[in-house]
């Protein structure tokens, strides 16, 4: 199972740029590539509680649980 955080639509629509976002975060522009990547092993509550902040958004909104098999089911082409 993987956890997919899916931040770059939410950017897109307030215009915000990935170095604006990290200062309101109060995380380096490094942090949210890894968030961003899927490289991330955890996420503190508080983080998420100010990216859900500074993005006005739920903790739901963001977070997509894509299951092992889902890259398997694909048909290949």
């Amino acid at each position: 199972m993987a956890i997919v955080v899916d931040i770059d639509r939410r950017l897109a629509e307030l215009g915000m740029s990935v170095g604006e976002f990290a200062e309101a975060v109060g995380i380096t522009p490094a942090n949210i590539a890894v968030l961003k990547n899927g490289r991330a092993k955890a996420v503190r509550f508080s983080t998420l509680d100010a990216i859900c902040r500074v993005l006005d958004c739920q903790p739901g909104d963001l977070l997509r649980r894509v299951p092992d098999d889902a890259k398997a089911a694909r048909p290949s082409g």
